[in-house]
C-alpha cells in the first residue's frame, strides 16, 4: 500500500520531507506503514506477559498451596490494572510521547515479571504481577494501537486497527507454546524470566523507530489531503483524562459500549485465556497441549481481527458486533460437553471457531468510539478498555472461587454464554451519529 505526499498550502506548516527532499520517488511506502510495523512488533513482544498467567495456575497451587481464587485474585488485579491504566496512558502519550511512555511500561513489567522469581507469598504476586506488570501492560494497552492508529491514519484505520489488535494474538503464538515448555520441563520461573526478557528486548525497537506524529518525520497522516502540524504536549494529562470520562458518562453510547466491552473481555481474557488450561488439565488433557490449543486459538484470532477490521471499513459496526457476541455465546454453551482427555475434532472446530471471534469485537468497537467521540476517541476507548479488564478480572477471581466451590468450570462457561447473547442485544441498541457529524469526528481524530 502506499502513499504520496503534497506540500500544504500554508506557508507556517513544516513541509512535508517528499517536498523537501529532491529527487524523491514518488509512489514511495507512507512511513505510517512503518510505524504500524513497528508497532506490530512491540505488541508481539509485549505479548509474553499475557500468556503467562493461565499456565501458572496449577504450578503456583503445587508449590505454594495457594488456592485457584486467590492466584485468580492476583490474576484480576493484574487484570483489572491492565485496564484502568490505558485511558492514563493515551492521555499520557499526547503529554510525554508515545516512546517515552512505551519504553518505561516495558520496562516495568521487565521488573514485575523478574521479582516473582523469588516470591514466597501471595502477596508478592499481588505486588509483582498484579502491580506492577498490570501497571506496565496497561500503558501498553489497545490504547496504544488507537492512538497510533488516529496520529498516523485517516484512511484504512479500520484495516490497521485489525492488524495492529492482531498482533497480541501473534504474541500469544509465539509465547504459549514456549512458556507451556518451559512450565513442563524445568519450572515456572525460567518462564517468569523469559517473559521479563522479551518485554527488554522490545525497548531498542520502541526507542529507535518509533515516531510520536507525521510531523516528526515531515509528512502527513496516511489519507490525509492536508498536513498536520504536530499538537503541542498536553498539560494536565490526568485531568484531561478524567474529564473525557465526566463528559463520555453522560451518554448512553458509551455506557452501551462499556457493558458490550466488559463482556468481551470475561469472555476472553478472564476466562478462556485465564482458565481455559486449567479446566482442560482438570479433564485429563496435558497442560502442553491445552496451551497449544491456546496458541491456535491466536492464529486465527490474527485472520479474524483483520478480516474485522476491513468488514468494519465497509458494513455497519454495530451489527458486527451483535454477530460476534451472538456467535461466540453459541459456542461457549457447547464447551463443557467437548473438553475431553484428548484433542479430538470437535473441540478443533471450537478452537478455530472462538480464535475467529477472539478479539473481532475491537476494530467495530473503535470505530464506534471514533464516531461518536471525535479526537477524544482514543481516551474514550481506553474507558471503554477499562471496563472490558474489569470484565475479565471478575471472571478470572470468580472463575477461580467456582472451581474451588463447585470442583468444575461447568456453571462459568454457561455463564458468560449467557452474558454474550445480552452483549449480542446491547450491540443492536447504540445510537447512531447522523453522517454529517461522523464525517467532522473523523478529521478531528485525525488531529
Amino acid at each position: 500500500m502506499t502513499q504520496t505526499t503534497e506540500t500544504p498550502a500554508s506557508a507556517g506548516d513544516p513541509q512535508p520531507v517528499s517536498d523537501r527532499v529532491p529527487g524523491r520517488r514518488r509512489g514511495r511506502v507512507h512511513r505510517a506503514w512503518f510505524v504500524a510495523a513497528v508497532t506490530f512488533v512491540t505488541i508481539i513482544g509485549a505479548a509474553a506477559f499475557r500468556s503467562l498467567p493461565g499456565l501458572l495456575i496449577d504450578p503456583l497451587h503445587q508449590e505454594f498451596g495457594w488456592s485457584r481464587g486467590t492466584i485468580g485474585a492476583a490474576v484480576s488485579v493484574n487484570l483489572a490494572l491492565y485496564g484502568l491504566t490505558a485511558p492514563f496512558a493515551a492521555a499520557l502519550m499526547d503529554r510525554f510521547g508515545i516512546r517515552r511512555v512505551v519504553a518505561v511500561a516495558l520496562t516495568v513489567v521487565s521488573v514485575g515479571s523478574l521479582l516473582t522469581v523469588w516470591m514466597t507469598a501471595a502477596w508478592q504476586l499481588m505486588l509483582y504481577w498484579g502491580l506492577l506488570v498490570g501497571l506496565g501492560s496497561g500503558s501498553m494497552a489497545l490504547a496504544f494501537a488507537a492512538t497510533v492508529t488516529n496520529r498516523w491514519f485517516t484512511e484504512r484505520r479500520g484495516l490497521v486497527s485489525g492488524i495492529l489488535t492482531a498482533a497480541s494474538a501473534s504474541g500469544q503464538l509465539i509465547f504459549l507454546p514456549l512458556l507451556s515448555w518451559l512450565i513442563t520441563r524445568h519450572d515456572w520461573r525460567p518462564a517468569a524470566v523469559t517473559v521479563a526478557l522479551a518485554a527488554l528486548a522490545v525497548v531498542p525497537f520502541v526507542w529507535l523507530l518509533l515516531r510520536d506524529h507525521p510531523a516528526d518525520v515531515g509528512q502527513k497522516p496516511y489519507g490525509a489531503t492536508e498536513f498536520v502540524p504536530k499538537p503541542a504536549p498536553v498539560q494536565g494529562a490526568a485531568r484531561r483524562t478524567l474529564r473525557v470520562l465526566s463528559s463520555a458518562v453522560r451518554t448512553g453510547p458509551f455506557w452501551l459500549l462499556a457493558g458490550t466491552f466488559a463482556i468481551c473481555g470475561a469472555s476472553t481474557n478472564g476466562l478462556i485465556q485465564t482458565h481455559f488450561v486449567p479446566a482442560a488439565h482438570d479433564h485429563g488433557m496435558p497442560i502442553t497441549a491445552a496451551a497449544s490449543l491456546l496458541a491456535v486459538i491466536g492464529v486465527f484470532d490474527v485472520v479474524g481481527t483483520i478480516a474485522s477490521g476491513w468488514f468494519t471499513d465497509r458494513f455497519e459496526p454495530r451489527r458486527l458486533l451483535a454477530v460476534y457476541y451472538a456467535l461466540r455465546g453459541v459456542s461457549l454453551l457447547f464447551l463443557p460437553m467437548l473438553l475431553a482427555p484428548s484433542v479430538h475434532p470437535p473441540m478443533i472446530f471450537f478452537i478455530v471457531f472462538y480464535g475467529l471471534d477472539w478479539v473481532a469485537t475491537v476494530p467495530p468497537t473503535l470505530a464506534l468510539c471514533r464516531e461518536q467521540y471525535g479526537d477524544d476517541s482514543a481516551i474514550v476507548f481506553g474507558w471503554v478498555l477499562a471496563s472490558h479488564q474489569v470484565g475479565a478480572a471478575l471472571v478470572a477471581f470468580l472463575g477461580g472461587m467456582a472451581r474451588d466451590a463447585f470442583g468444575s468450570y461447568d456453571m462459568v462457561w454457561y455463564a458468560s454464554g449467557a452474558l454474550c447473547a445480552a452483549a449480542a442485544l446491547m450491540a443492536l441498541v447504540i445510537r447512531r451519529r447522523p453522517a454529517a457529524p461522523v464525517a467532522a469526528a473523523s478529521v478531528a481524530a485525525a488531529t
